[in-house]
Order: structure tokens, then sequence, then C-alpha cells
């Protein structure tokens, strides 16, 4: 979905900004066990009004393709977006896409199982074996509210459109 939802001005700003666009960046990271600096890849793929799809080739969660209902916010137009999800993980996923600077901003609210067991959060949605390990994820910890908190920026390498190495998804195939 995309907001404001009555704007017809901003419907057509997403389709000039982000539709069919796929980024490639990099987070500067600290590997969360020994400290080391080292490189998180993702891979996000603005592909429909109302989905992301994306993976993830580096750090703790690398292994992981999905795809996912995401709700389009315009903050500036021409300059910066924000995009945001809800993962079967319990993880809450919030992006801002700055254009002219070339970087994405993100705040996830990682449920205790994504984060403390991020080899189980692996795998691709389109598993089914995959997919319901991660809805398993949501439910450890002590609450809704026992969350890993992860502010961070990246850079963006590459910006172009299409699908890339990603595989197309059918946007009436069922998210959260």
């Amino acid at each position: 979905m995309i907001y404001p939802e009555e704007a017809q001005k901003v419907h057509e700003q997403w389709k000039e900004d982000l539709s069919d666009l796929h980024l490639i960046y990099d987070y500067d990271a600290k590997n969360p066990d020994t400290g080391a600096p080292e490189k998180w890849r993702y891979e996000m793929w603005f592909s429909h009004e109302d989905r992301i799809t994306y993976a993830i080739h580096g750090g703790p969660m690398a292994g992981r393709y999905n795809y996912q209902k995401a709700d389009y916010q315009c903050i500036r137009p021409g300059e910066l977006w924000q995009c945001n999800w809800l993962e079967e993980t319990g993880t809450i996923c919030s992006l801002v896409y700055d254009i002219p600077n070339k970087r994405i901003t993100t705040l996830l609210g990682f449920s205790r199982g994504h984060w403390d067991n991020p080899e189980k959060a692996h795998g691709d949605k389109r598993n089914q074996a995959d997919f319901d390990r991660w809805r398993t994820l949501a439910k450890e910890g002590k609450s809704q509210a026992d969350r890993f908190m992860l502010n961070d920026q990246a850079h963006i390498l590459e910006i172009f459109r299409g699908p890339g190495e990603l595989k197309a998804i059918d946007p009436k195939w069922p998210t959260l």
C-alpha cells in the first residue's frame, strides 16, 4: 500500500522513484559474536506497490530469501521513501531510502527467536519447511516486547530496474 492512499501524485511518484527498483547495499557492521568489522550485504527489490522482495548475503542473516507485504510512505517526493513490513519471524522492519544520498537507514526490531537463532531464519519462503520454521521464531522470547533493536545505515552500491538475480513473485501469494 502506498501512503497517503488518496494522493494520486504520490502514486505517480512511487512509479518514478521505486517501481521495479532494485538496490544492492552494504552495512558497515560488527560481527555480533566477535565485534570484528564486517560487511553485511542486502539486496532489495521494490517489486510491487504492496510487496518487497529481498535477499541477505552477509552477516548473521545471510542466506535468507523472502518477499513480504509492505507499506510505502512518501516522505519527500524524489528524495525520501519509507518502506515498512512485518516478518513471519515476528521481526518488524522499517527502511528509509534516501535517493539523493544513496543511503539506506533501517530500524529492525528482531524477535528474540530470530536474533538469537539467525541460522533458523535462513532459507527461502517458497520452501514450506523454511516458512514453518520462521513462524516458530516469532514465538520465542518472554513476550512480543522482548526484541533486539538494530539501527543502522548502509551505502547503496548498485541501483537498477528489474529482479536481477532475485526470483519474481506473484503478488497474490499470501504474506502476513
